[in-house]
């Protein structure tokens, strides 16, 4: 099995590095304001690619911190209870 996904990681490179390769054209991102980029169209691709990926993951972080929260919470009341007198129980 570690030997197919190597394979499969290595023609996954192979295949992104031709696209790089194909596609070095330049090309013009034009932002508010009159600024824009220029920079070839796989550049632009891993930018924007990379950016994207960034906020899927700090969009993931406020859910994942509330769960951990209430991980941590729900922990304390376990504790507090495995520590009560048995009488109270």
């Amino acid at each position: 099995m570690r030997y197919i996904s190597w394979a499969l990681r290595i023609l996954l490179f192979v295949l992104l590095f031709g696209f790089a390769l194909k596609n070095t054209d330049p090309v013009v991102v034009r932002f508010y304001l009159g600024s824009q980029w220029e920079a070839p169209l796989a550049m632009v691709v891993l930018v924007f690619f990379g950016v994207g990926a960034l906020a899927g993951v700090i969009a993931c972080l406020t859910y994942f911190y509330r769960q951990r929260r209430e991980i941590l919470q729900l922990r304390k009341e376990l504790r507090a209870k495995a520590t009560a007198p048995e009488d109270a129980r």
